[in-house]
């Protein structure tokens, strides 16, 4: 049994599962409009590799400041089956049916928020979670992160941590992710997949071999469904060849 490792936003849902929080907050009417375009501000920093992460938990926890744990989770259910089921990839849903037949361990490791990672976590059917954890008081946020946050190499630290805590290994270990921010967890890996890979992802996925799944309707490559061409290129070892083959009827794999 190995680790089958995924991000969340855009890897796993269609979209960003905070900026997605957040249209849900306008909706029940806890944000304003202008709320929801700083956000879109700030996530276009997070593309270009310039979110100052402390700032931007401190700016997406304001309004939740004055709303009790209690009340949030409450609200979670309703957030995930109105804006996150519908944006789930059918192919998340069957690469993790497919892992967890294969008898690997499925963890998301999230630069998101942990109650939401949490709630959108439950809703696909995955137990182990790493994610931002929010400070809290009495009962409320308080704006501040707990620890060491799981954003970049935070990632690689955070998870480390839970291998010792859950006498794991990364041997044998896949991880997919569609951002250039989590490249320090991809090449920490085994066998690292970019899946609907940004700009400069996707760049390196193409220098190092390493394989690309688009699930997007908005394919940056053209799909290849002749799994045979994929393998001959294929630098990795015959185990995770053969997980590629068994998932074929399910991903759109260009290897480059």
């Amino acid at each position: 049994m190995a680790l089958a490792i995924f991000d969340l936003d855009e890897t796993l849902v269609a979209g960003d599962s905070c900026s997605l929080f957040c249209q849900f907050l306008l909706a029940e009417g806890v944000v304003d409009s202008e709320f929801v375009e700083r956000d879109q501000q700030m996530m276009a920093l997070y593309n270009a590799e310039a979110l100052v992460l402390d700032e931007y938990i401190s700016f997406f926890t304001e309004p939740l400041r004055h709303l009790s744990i209690v009340t949030i989770n409450e609200m979670m259910p309703r957030f995930v089956e109105q804006y996150i089921a519908p944006r789930i990839y059918s192919e998340a849903h069957q690469i993790l049916e497919s892992q967890a037949a294969l008898g690997n361990r499925l963890l998301i490791v999230s630069a998101t928020a942990e109650f939401i990672v949490n709630a959108v976590a439950r809703r696909l059917g995955v137990s182990d979670v790493l994610a931002i954890r929010l400070a809290s008081e009495q009962g409320f946020y308080t704006g501040k992160i707990e620890g060491v946050p799981t954003f970049r190499k935070g990632k690689v630290t955070r998870l480390h941590s839970w291998l010792v805590e859950h006498d794991e290994t990364l041997q044998g270990a896949q991880f997919y992710s569609d951002s250039i921010n989590d490249l320090p967890l991809l090449e920490l890996v085994d066998y690292p997949v970019a899946t609907n890979p940004d700009k400069q992802l996707l760049q390196i996925a193409t220098q190092r071999n390493w394989p690309v799944l688009n699930w997007s309707s908005h394919h940056l490559l053209p799909p290849q469904t002749d799994i045979t061409a994929f393998k001959a290129s294929n630098s990795c070892s015959d185990s995770f060849n053969d997980q590629s083959v068994q998932h074929s009827t399910i991903q759109e794999v260009t290897h480059v």
